[in-house]
């Protein structure tokens, strides 16, 4: 049976199910599997140099004929030569986070590419509004990596965004069930953006020791750091107890950042390093117990 909304509309999809574009999860199978599934997939263009990028395009394209789109962080250092590479490939839609959604739409638009936007406030919809964005999504603190400073629970942003926006709105973070993706719906949303339960799949990039520690986290074992420097939820190993450690102390945003280079997302992600790595997932991970393949994901959400 088939779950129409705005989005579903909107993106040419089956279902209004998009999966989000996480850093090192996110590649060319995964975006393909959920989109073949029905869904939207999305590349995770966060880690990837724009040869890489291409790569997973192009790739995408030869395992999937249905609309797939890429996640693109606004504070990407080389975002000019992404967002041209996007373009260049006729990519139908880009979700962009991070940033001023004012920054890329237009251009986005003037070449036939419809832009969602990731938000944490009713602020920044009412920017979205103003950018004429084509979807807006509201992304509560139970999410993992990088979130809103107001630590708003999805429960009470999704409505709240709903009251100030008629634009397609997609609901995102803490939602793995079939009952979150039914309660998203019911709170006036018209889809939703899992990540953690994708993160977790088979088909997802990460490294097998990651999903495997994320998979037995229990409650309460991520925690919301680094909320000086760009608030991040983390899983619990020894590199966060180190951030919360410093944060305790008072440390300066110069040491946090120091704390965060030497490519500790990617050590922790893709690397499999669960001691010095960081372990960016969401709330929703210590419900998640076995691994599993997007189609039993799409399965069991849809029931």
């Amino acid at each position: 049976m088939k779950h129409a909304t705005p989005i579903t509309t909107l993106l040419n999809i089956e279902y209004p199910i998009i999966q989000g574009g996480m850093v090192w999860c996110s590649g060319w199978r995964l975006a393909s599997a959920v989109s073949n599934a029905g869904g939207l997939g999305l590349i995770g263009a966060g880690s990837m140099h724009p040869t890489t990028l291409k790569e997973h395009i192009h790739k995408c394209k030869a395992a999937t004929g249905n609309p797939f789109g890429v996640n693109v962080p606004l504070q990407y250092p080389q975002l000019e030569e992404i967002m041209q590479l996007i373009i260049d490939e006729h990519i139908p839609i880009v979700f962009t986070s991070a940033g001023s959604p004012k920054i890329w739409t237009n251009r986005l638009h003037e070449n036939g590419i419809l832009v969602g936007h990731v938000v944490s406030n009713t602020t920044f919809a009412h920017k979205c509004h103003e950018a004429g964005t084509d979807l807006i999504v509201a992304e509560g603190f139970e999410a993992g990596g990088h979130n809103g400073r107001e630590e708003t629970t999805t429960l009470n942003l999704v409505p709240q965004i709903r009251a100030v926006t008629d634009k397609p709105l997609l609901a995102a973070g803490g939602i793995s069930s079939r009952a979150s993706y039914h309660a998203a719906l019911a709170l006036g949303a018209d889809g939703v953006q899992l990540g953690t339960r994708f993160a977790l799949c088979a088909e997802s990039s990460a490294h097998p020791a990651y999903k495997t520690h994320c998979r037995n986290l229990k409650e309460g074992q991520t925690r919301l750091l680094l909320k000086q420097l760009s608030p991040t939820r983390l899983a619990d190993n020894d590199f966060s107890n180190a951030v919360a450690e410093a944060e305790k102390k008072g440390a300066s945003i110069e040491t946090l950042r120091e704390l965060l280079s030497h490519g500790r997302a990617k050590k922790g992600i893709f690397e499999g390093n669960l001691i010095d790595g960081a372990l960016e997932i969401g709330q929703t991970a210590g419900s998640i117990r076995h691994e599993e393949t997007v189609a039993e994901i799409f399965a069991d959400l849809l029931g």
